[in-house]
């Protein structure tokens, strides 16, 4: 069943399902065909296009199966614990234990793109004051009081400080509504003054010592609040063992990455290639899962580079992508447009990093939080990305603004000139609402446009 890389429908999804169950392909428990989610309102899976093998179709059960494995680890007597804001700091904290599950709201904030607003989250969250002036994050606030996409987690714990104000003003929303939250306090990341004593963080940001002691202290009331949850400490030897196993996760999406930005022919669309780097935050409520899903992705994608085989022609223009989008639609139209993903930053970034193992595992998930190019200036961010683009040879960068969020009022433009000036490199800024359709033909001309730019631009 090794047919041609290819970019397919649901409908034939639904032929290429019945194939592969002819010929006894193995599947996972919460494996089955993807028309199975329309039932649930997942209507935006009619309009996508999916990579057409059976480790692409793994990562699209695993990812759309969570609310079930969270609902299941409820009924299992595990503890809930919905770990807000700090995208890949917590969970490894909470996965060190054998009866927690942690996941992100956050996440909800697809939910009014993926059932095409039929889920009526955002209806929830105008009533109760949160409108569209709004990050679409405010979708987690329509999910919380619908109760109609998660369980109510036992633990709800929060990032603020160097954070999205957006998000924190919804967050507090929530605990006002009668959902108690632990807030904990990352710090903005600075350089170090002269003589100040400084850490080297993962990723290669520097701060003082006295800032990763602050954070570290914040964390140790994070973990505090587990094990009295837990009824079980989280020892320095079930934390090594959690941060080993979280590390395996960034190896195996690093490798991901490497191959798929730098291979002649691109062996997994932009689509799954998002959805796969999301599992470094929480692991979709799976560690284990996880890892084997991407193990899958991993070995079709080295056996379609030996074979020589995969999308697009070797000419598609390669650009780095900055922001998640909030309509999934468009990483398709990216690739209709004649161009490929050859470099990300999703604002989690830095959970593809490795978290240090020689250092005590508290420090060490204190740098890790630390880190975050967000939560440090613009610069730094536009830095990174800097760098990556050198490091897979992008051509062009695309900045998706994020309707409505306080980080992005200005920081796109910051990214923009920075990339500008230092990579000379033709920068395109968009900003894509849940639903995308009615700017799809303008969306569609401006994305050619770029593309038609770089191309002419490898002729000088």
């Amino acid at each position: 069943m090794n047919l041609a890389p290819k970019k397919i429908t649901l409908t034939e999804w639904d032929e290429r399902f019945i194939e592969l169950q002819s010929a006894g392909i193995n599947q996972p428990k919460y494996g089955g065909p993807l028309r199975r989610y329309l039932t649930d309102g997942d209507l935006r899976l009619e309009k996508l296009k999916f990579d057409n093998s059976p480790a692409s179709l793994n990562l699209w059960n695993f990812l759309l199966t969570e609310e079930d494995r969270l609902h299941a680890s409820r009924k299992e007597g595990r503890k809930i614990i919905g770990t807000m804001k700090d995208l890949g700091t917590v969970p490894v904290m909470a996965y060190s234990l054998p009866n927690v599950t942690a996941f992100y709201p956050d996440g909800a904030w697809w939910t009014p793109c993926v059932m095409e607003m039929s889920s009526g989250v955002l209806a929830v969250a105008d009533s109760l004051g949160i409108d569209e002036s709004f990050c679409p994050v405010r979708a987690m606030l329509g999910a919380f009081v619908t109760k109609a996409h998660f369980p109510d987690p036992d633990l709800i714990v929060c990032s603020v400080g160097a954070t999205c104000d957006d998000f924190s003003a919804i967050a507090q929303r929530l605990n006002g509504l009668g959902y108690p939250i632990l807030w904990w306090e990352i710090l903005h990341r600075r350089k170090p003054e002269r003589n100040e004593q400084s850490v080297k963080l993962p990723g290669g940001f520097e701060c003082p010592v006295g800032q990763v002691e602050f954070v570290e202290s914040e964390l140790q009331r994070v973990k505090l609040a587990i094990e009295s949850l837990a009824g079980m400490k989280i020892d320095d030897k079930r934390l090594c063992t959690g941060i080993k196993t979280a590390n395996k996760v960034r190896q195996y999406l690093r490798e991901l990455r490497q191959l798929t930005f730098t291979a002649r022919f691109c062996p997994l669309p932009a689509l799954e290639l998002l959805i796969a780097e999301m599992l470094a935050i929480h692991f979709c409520s799976d560690q284990q899962e996880s890892l084997d899903v991407l193990s899958g992705l991993l070995e079709e994608i080295r056996k379609r580079i030996s074979a020589g085989v995969g999308f697009f022609d070797p000419d598609a223009v390669r650009i780095f992508w900055v922001n998640p989008v909030a309509d999934l639609r468009v990483m398709n139209l990216l690739e209709d447009c004649g161009g490929r993903i050859c470099g990300t930053d999703y604002l989690f970034c830095h959970a593809l990093d490795e978290i240090p193992l020689d250092i005590h595992p508290m420090n060490a998930l204190a740098r890790m939080a630390l880190a975050d190019p967000m939560v440090g200036s613009t610069g730094d961010r536009a830095q990174r990305i800097c760098n990556d683009i050198g490091l897979f040879g992008s051509e062009a960068v695309i900045v998706s603004r994020i309707p409505g969020a306080s980080h992005c009022a200005l920081e796109g433009a910051i990214i923009a000139d920075e990339v500008r000036s230092k990579m000379r490199l033709p920068v395109l800024e968009i900003e894509v609402p849940p639903l995308a359709d009615s700017i799809l033909p303008s969306l569609n001309t401006r994305l050619t446009a770029l593309v038609e730019t770089v191309k002419e631009r490898r002729k000088k």
